[in-house]
């Protein structure tokens, strides 16, 4: 079926419904951004999306939306809990890929002349690459309370401090995780996985904040002009996709049970409140807790090794925030002038609360939350303020990156006879990576306009830009 996406204004397109679905979609594009979305099956997702049972107010798509399994990378879908369903192709398989961001007392320049040997420094501290296994060998027993606890777990260890919960979306620990619920099968992927970066867009990278757009809201957040960050990407790697694969093979069967007719059977769903359902959701939860645990790990293993090969005791790398996508949620929303209880499923896209919410960390809550959006290796990341406007229409939601334009193997095709360690470092971009294949599927080329996009993202009133960040070294997984 051919859908027709209808303008509403400069940065919102609407899908009627039509066929089986149940409510609108909603597009946040660009006129330059909307032909790159409709050159995959994307906006088909969004529809598919729609046909689910319980879903309110939209199917909505961030402007980095791209195909992905079942539902759109960049999708956003809450749901009702008498009527709604859990669905782990909305969440996605890497549960609670997110981004941590830290800062620095100090400024980038205090690592001018000695990049590449921090890069080879960091690139030893944190393991990547696939299948690739940390210095934490987990027993069942222990990883019970990493699932349960989260990042608390790993603070609890000695690895970072309470101070880091307090800027950890959850404070870096989802409620509802139910450990009993994850496999045995995802337990052992697991179990020597802590710590490790990955593979594919997962990255570590050195950045320099180069402007500041919203002063008060970058004090705040402790962001200064030509300071020093890090940023780091990645989530609960082999365990989290083995608990969206476990469940997504279950929930086919769920579906018919429960007589819902599904789309596309990669949408395969469960009620919220059904036994399935709640197994589900604690699992994934769980796989959320490991991701948050995973990033604590890093994050402190990050800042050890920079604070030795830089020899520097002044580093005072400090958590600003650590944002979740690929989850879902049980959060409050007005729903026709009610406070009602919604399942907010974000794939590929992140919260982007005001100011004034509970869940925004005490420090921030006069300015609102922090939303990371990186961008791809030499390309600038963005952090923006959530707004009201996103929360009233969009679940107070935001997208999470770029966004891919060009499949990984076209990627690889289209650097053929080029080198992407030289094209990086013209750009003035040290890089370490497992493998060369890697760097060529995630150049910059291969995803939307980082800028294109952020523009969109504050054309419509999703969030607003505190600042921007370049990156001047990168680990990729």
């Amino acid at each position: 079926m051919a859908y027709q996406l209808e303008r509403c204004d400069d940065y919102r397109y609407r899908l009627a419904p039509t066929g089986a679905m149940r409510v609108p979609g909603l597009v946040y594009a660009s006129p330059v951004l909307l032909p790159k979305i409709l050159a995959d099956r994307s906006v088909e997702q969004v529809a598919n999306v729609a046909c689910l049972p319980g879903i309110l107010r939209y199917s909505l798509a961030m402007p980095d939306i791209h195909w992905g399994y079942g539902a759109p990378i960049g999708g956003v879908a809450a749901f009702d809990l008498r009527e709604g369903v859990a669905v782990p192709g909305i969440t996605g398989y890497d549960i609670n890929c997110g981004v941590r961001l830290l800062g620095a007392k100090l400024p980038a320049e205090a690592v001018t002349g000695r990049v590449q040997e921090v890069v080879e420094a960091l690139y030893r501290a944190v393991p990547c690459g696939v299948g690739k296994a940390g210095r934490f060998r987990l027993k069942k027993g222990q990883m019970a309370r990493v699932l349960a606890e989260g990042a608390a777990w790993a603070v609890r260890e000695g690895y970072g401090s309470t101070a880091d919960l307090e800027h950890m979306e959850d404070g870096g620990c989802l409620e509802g995780a139910d450990p009993e619920q994850v496999s045995p099968r995802a337990l052992e992927r697991g179990s020597s996985q802590l710590a490790t970066l990955g593979s594919g867009n997962h990255f570590l990278e050195l950045q320099q904040v180069e402007q500041v757009f919203e002063p008060a809201a970058a004090d705040a957040f402790g962001l200064f002009p030509g300071q020093l960050t890090v940023m780091i990407h990645t989530g609960s790697r082999g365990l989290g996709y083995q608990v969206a694969d476990d469940y997504l093979a279950s929930f086919g069967r769920a579906a018919s049970r429960y007589g819902i007719r599904l789309p596309d059977r990669q949408l395969a769903c469960a009620p919220v409140e059904s036994p399935e359902g709640r197994d589900y959701l604690g699992a994934m939860a769980a796989a959320a807790n490991f991701a948050f645990a995973n990033r604590q790990l890093i994050a402190h293993d990050a800042g050890q090794a920079l604070a030795r090969s830089l020899e520097r005791s002044d580093l005072e790398l400090v958590t600003v925030y650590d944002i979740a996508h690929n989850i879902a949620r049980f959060e409050s929303h007005r729903v026709e002038g009610r406070e009602v209880r919604v399942l907010v499923h974000r794939k590929g896209a992140t919260r982007a609360f005001p100011a004034g919410r509970s869940e925004v960390p005490a420090d921030y809550r006069a300015v609102g939350q922090p939303v990371l959006i990186p961008g791809t290796m030499g390309t600038a990341s963005y952090v923006l303020v959530g707004t009201s406007a996103a929360l009233e229409e969009a679940w107070g939601s935001s997208c999470h990156g770029a966004g891919r334009s060009l499949s990984r193997s076209s990627a690889v095709r289209s650097m053929k006879g080029r080198s992407a360690v030289e094209e990086l470092a013209a750009r003035g971009v040290a890089v370490r990576a497992p493998s060369l294949r890697g760097l060529a599927e995630e150049m910059p080329e291969a995803y939307k306009d980082v800028e294109q996009v952020i523009e969109a993202v504050e054309g419509g009133g999703l969030a607003r830009r505190v600042a921007r960040l370049v990156p001047f070294a990168v680990i990729k997984g």
